[in-house]
């Protein structure tokens, strides 16, 4: 039995999703963020010492605590895909391009991402309201000259990977597929797809998935548009 330790609105939404593609037989333990800090509880901690999320405990294993997006996948898929329904053939050119977006989505596209909800809440409690003010001007600097400029770069270069292909490891579905839409659902959360209709397309097929959706029923959809 595989136990996810799922905090709401976060990464570990695509583990349920990639369990529920895997048809493997799993248990939710639900985490609440604190509605004044948005952070992760401390009880986190008692799964795995950095307290984040995703992690997920493999009962059959004697509960070995298992971290990281991009690990978590790749365990999973060792364990539970063993006919490589989820990633393409090794040696192939869809396995370079799925080994690519697997690492790129926690590696290139979710820093700046983060970072500009990290400096979206300078303006806001538990900021003491003194440095408000201040805060937010600094936000809007760093948005401007950096954060702004380098997610378009990232936008743009995702929707032009696209182009011709229905996933980003070429014609079929892959587990890359699941890494990269949390960047996407971040981004879409906040209005910033508006320009992208193969990105768009893309979120739409994946909400299509049956798998998906039983993903959806078990843990929640996510969402950070209104934090």
């Amino acid at each position: 039995m595989i136990r996810v330790h799922h905090l709401e609105h976060s990464r570990s939404q695509r583990v349920l999703w990639l369990l529920e593609e895997l048809e493997v037989d799993y248990e939710v333990v639900v985490y609440r963020r604190d509605p004044e800090t948005w952070l992760a509880p401390a009880s986190l901690k008692a799964v795995h010492p950095l307290g984040k999320s995703p992690v997920i405990t493999d009962e059959a294993r004697g509960g070995r605590a298992i971290a990281e997006s991009g690990a978590i996948i790749e365990y999973l898929l060792e364990h539970h895909d063993l006919d490589g329904r989820l990633a393409p053939p090794a040696g192939s050119d869809a396995r370079e391009r799925y080994r690519f977006w697997l690492h790129h989505a926690e590696g290139s596209a979710m820093p700046p991402l983060v970072m500009r909800l990290v400096f979206s809440r300078l303006g806001k409690p538990p900021v003491p309201a003194l440095v408000r003010p201040l805060g937010r001007q600094f936000a809007q600097g760093v948005e401007k000259n950096f954060l702004g400029p380098r997610i378009t770069e990232l936008r743009d270069f995702w929707e032009a990977e696209l182009d011709g292909a229905a996933w980003f490891a070429g014609e079929a579905f892959s587990a890359a597929d699941i890494q990269m839409s949390f960047p996407l659902l971040a981004l879409e959360s906040r209005g910033g797809l508006e320009a992208t209709p193969r990105l768009r397309d893309f979120l739409a097929r994946c909400r299509e998935r049956p798998a998906y959706q039983r993903a959806i029923e078990r843990g929640g959809e996510f969402s950070l548009g209104k934090h």
